[in-house]
């Protein structure tokens, strides 16, 4: 498995809405090749900061099923007007888990 992580900064005061968009999105991931799970995540010391972690069965499911489907382009019409600058994305894997 492989862990999607997005790294989103919204604009200010648009937290609830931006919320809500992420949980409208959900059965776009579940319905998704390959996709395992999603949980959405805010920074406590930044509120404006948050952390989208999709797990993938294998990255072409996100890079190329995903991404190249008509979900995705509905994840991005949800989701997209709340950004205050692109989404930082990157891919990892686990190489230890302590417990």
């Amino acid at each position: 498995m492989i862990f999607e992580i997005a790294h989103i900064h919204i604009k200010p005061d648009t937290h609830a809405a931006f919320e809500a968009a992420v949980k409208e999105a959900v059965p776009l991931f579940r319905r998704a090749r390959g996709c395992l799970s999603t949980r959405l995540e805010r920074s406590i010391e930044q509120g404006d900061h948050y952390r989208l972690v999709v797990g993938w069965e294998t990255l072409e499911n996100h890079t190329v099923d995903f991404r190249g489907s008509a979900d995705f382009q509905e994840w991005r019409r949800l989701v997209g007007g709340f950004f205050a600058a692109p989404p930082q994305v990157e891919h990892m894997h686990t190489v230890l888990t302590g417990f």
